[in-house]
C-alpha cells in the first residue's frame, strides 16, 4: 500500500514578533496541515541579516502547548549546536509536552555565521558529517535510556542530499529523508538513496521521502504533482515574517486530500 501524501508547513522563525509566529502555527493546524516545522538557526537566512529571530527548541515547546494534532519538529536541528545526549533529552521533553508528536529532524549544519557568532567550531563539511554519523547512535541510545522515554518511537528525519556520505547516513538511520532540488534532481537523489539502501540491506520503502517547495511556488499546488511524481511522500511549504498570510494553505490541503483519495 502506498504512503499517504503529507503536507507540512515550515514557520521561518524570523522577522516577526513571537506572538505572530505562534499564531501562524495555530492557524496552520486549523487549516489542516499534517506537520509544522521551524528551523534551527540563530540569525535570519534571508532578508535583514540582523533581524529578529528566535531559538528552535524553545519555540517548539511553546508550539506543542498551543497545538493539539499536528506533528512538530525542526527542519532541521543542527547536530553541532548541542551535546547529543542533551539533544535527545530536549526532544524527549518536547515530545511529552506535545503528547507524542515530535519528529526529530537533524542535519550536519552549514550556516557559518551561526557557528562563528556562537563560538562553535565550523570545521569542514566532511568533519560535520562525520560528527553527525557519530552522534546519531548516541541520540538513539539516550532516547532509549531516558525516564520516561519518548511517548512514541520518535521518527528521525535527516536532511541533506550529499550522495557519498549524507545519503549513506540516511539509509543507515533515517525514518524520513528530507531532500532538496527540482523534480529531476530529487528523482536522482532518490535513486542514489535506494542504491545505498541496497548496499546496506535496508528496505528503501521504510524511509518516508520529504521535500521542500520553493517559496515562489507556495501558491501553486500543481508543483506538488511534479514532486510526487518524482517520488516524494511529504511536501513542505514555508513562510517567514513579518506577517503570515497562510491563505494559500487551503489550496494545498485540498490538493493533498484529492491526491490521497486517488491513491
Amino acid at each position: 500500500m502506498s504512503r499517504p501524501i503529507r503536507l507540512a508547513f515550515q514557520i521561518h522563525p524570523q522577522h516577526a514578533p513571537y506572538d505572530v509566529l505562534r499564531q501562524a502555527a495555530v492557524d496552520a493546524e486549523e487549516a489542516g496541515v499534517d506537520i509544522i516545522y521551524n528551523w534551527d538557526h540563530f540569525y535570519p537566512l534571508y532578508g535583514e541579516a540582523d533581524g529578529a529571530h528566535f531559538e528552535c527548541w524553545t519555540m517548539l515547546a511553546s508550539l506543542a502547548e498551543v497545538t493539539e494534532r499536528v506533528e512538530l519538529g525542526p527542519l532541521v536541528t543542527c547536530n553541532s549546536y548541542r551535546n547529543p545526549s542533551f539533544l535527545a533529552d530536549t526532544a524527549r521533553t518536547v515530545d511529552h509536552i506535545s503528547g507524542g508528536r515530535v519528529i526529530l529532524g537533524i542535519g550536519s549544519g552549514w550556516f557559518e555565521r551561526d557557528y562563528t557568532e556562537y563560538g562553535y567550531e565550523f570545521g569542514t563539511a566532511r568533519g560535520r558529517l562525520d560528527a553527525l554519523a557519530e552522534n546519531l547512535p548516541i541520540i538513539r541510545d539516550r532516547l532509549g535510556r531516558l525516564d520516561p522515554p519518548p511517548v512514541r518511537d520518535m521518527p528521525l528525519l535527516i536532511g541533506g542530499g550529499g550522495e557519498k556520505v549524507t545519503l549513506k547516513i540516511v539509509a543507515e538511520h533515517a525514518d524520513i529523508w528530507h531532500g532538496f532540488g527540482d523534480p529531476d534532481t530529487y528523482r536522482h537523489k532518490i535513486a542514489v538513496l535506494d542504491e545505498w539502501c541496497a548496499k546496506i540491506g535496508r528496505d528503501p520503502a521504510e524511509i518516508e521521502r520529504s521535500c521542500g517547495v520553493p517559496m515562489d511556488e507556495n501558491g501553486n499546488p500543481a508543483y506538488g504533482d511534479k514532486m510526487i511524481e518524482a517520488g516524494a511522500h511529504q511536501l513542505t511549504v514555508g513562510l517567514g515574517g513579518p506577517e503570515f498570510d497562510i491563505s494559500f494553505l487551503t489550496d494545498w490541503v485540498a490538493w493533498r486530500d484529492d491526491r490521497n483519495a486517488s491513491r
